[in-house]
């Protein structure tokens, strides 16, 4: 229950900050009239779905910390488990890239390039964030099971079919196991 509510607040502190308020304030959610030559009705569509999709993969993401690693996303209430399952076995960040499409997603919706700007700033800031402080972490708390899972699954591209290299219910130990295939 801890691991929910805690897991619920970092939710609307963080990613609500950066995919609610901060756009918010940047345009009062405001649309650009006339929409720009680069923003037709279509685009309007696919920002659409990208904001949709974006706040679908991360509350899907959240929960997967709460039920498999039994903890938040916050640093300071970490998972006790590597949390491989789900979404992440697809892309290692489903979070981070969810929270990019949105904001993405909100950029084309409004035809924004203000807003274009700050989601290249926020995968920016995101990609470096988690290269030199989270991989690092990562590595020393979960050690040969996160270098194994790094290997196989990417960071921020999707794969195609899912990893399948954890193996449910073996010990957090022996999860990862690599499979002929399974790497790349």
């Amino acid at each position: 229950m801890r691991a929910l509510v805690g897991s619920i607040i970092f939710l609307v502190v963080a990613p609500g900050t950066v995919v609610g308020a901060i756009p918010w304030l940047l345009t009062g959610w405001d649309r650009a009239d006339p929409m720009p030559a680069w923003a037709p009705v279509p685009v309007e569509v696919l920002g659409s779905v990208l904001l949709a999709a974006g706040v679908a993969v991360l509350l899907h993401a959240f929960g997967q910390f709460v039920a498999e690693g039994l903890g938040t996303p916050f640093p300071a209430a970490p998972p006790r488990h590597l949390v491989v399952g789900g979404l992440y076995r697809f892309v290692r960040n489903p979070m981070y890239v969810a929270v990019v499409a949105a904001a993405l997603g909100e950029a084309l919706l409004l035809g924004r390039a203000d807003l274009l700007v700050y989601a290249v700033i926020v995968w920016a800031v995101t990609a470096a964030f988690v290269r030199f402080r989270e991989e690092p972490v990562l590595s020393r708390r979960f050690g040969a099971e996160y270098t194994t899972y790094r290997r196989a699954v990417r960071a921020w591209w999707p794969r195609l079919r899912p990893w399948r290299g954890a193996e449910p219910g073996a010990e957090p130990g022996e999860r990862l196991v690599g499979r002929p295939g399974e790497f790349g």
